[in-house]
């Protein structure tokens, strides 16, 4: 049901979505919908959360099996990540981690892209011993919000993602970290 679901967000967006068209996709009865979930926010939700799961996972093979040497390749590969599910997952350009349906479908205390920058510093911080960096968590929820709304641009420019768009947003987040993270870790130990 959760795939039916993503090709048919990409075909006829969160708000074309209905129970109905998801049960004649999936070839379930309607009911078998309704026993797995309440309504469309309920599985629109199930499919961000493994969304998620599957961006983290993504993150954790990168980390574990590529050569990453500075804090910077994690954040590049999260951001290199996440512009492939945008070409490659369904349901993703649309959904994103679900803030189309609702800034707070992963977590109810926190919005989605918090939700992302906590994951993501925790994925820092071991990898990269991180945890001495000032403001850590609050630097890569701008970066988060400011990455995610330039590859959203990106992508609604081009179907692929407008390169430009892209590469300068990779370049203002890189440059924005330096300055919080690399700058700040290097005053903490001089002073």
């Amino acid at each position: 049901m959760l795939d039916a679901c993503a090709e048919l967000v990409d075909e006829v967006g969160y708000e074309g979505l209905t129970t109905t068209l998801l049960a004649e996709r999936a070839e379930v009865a309607i009911g078998s919908v309704y026993q797995f979930f309440p309504d469309k926010r309920a599985i629109v939700q199930a499919l961000t959360l493994r969304t998620m799961e599957s961006y983290l996972q993504r993150l954790d093979e990168r980390f574990s099996s590529a050569d990453l040497t500075h804090w910077w390749d994690g954040v590049d590969a999260a951001i290199d990540e996440y512009i492939s599910m945008h070409r490659t997952v369904p349901g993703f350009r649309t959904l994103h981690f679900g803030d189309v349906v609702d800034l707070h479908l992963l977590d109810e205390q926190r919005d989605n892209n918090g939700v992302i920058a906590d994951q993501l510093a925790r994925v820092l911080t071991e990898r990269f011993g991180l945890a001495g960096v000032p403001d850590l968590r609050f630097h890569l929820e701008v970066a988060v919000e400011a990455a995610d709304s330039l590859i959203k641009l990106a992508f609604r420019r081009t179907t692929e993602g407008d390169e430009r768009v892209l590469i300068e947003a990779k370049a203002l987040i890189r440059e924005y970290l330096h300055r919080q993270v690399d700058a700040r870790t290097e005053a903490v130990q001089q002073g």
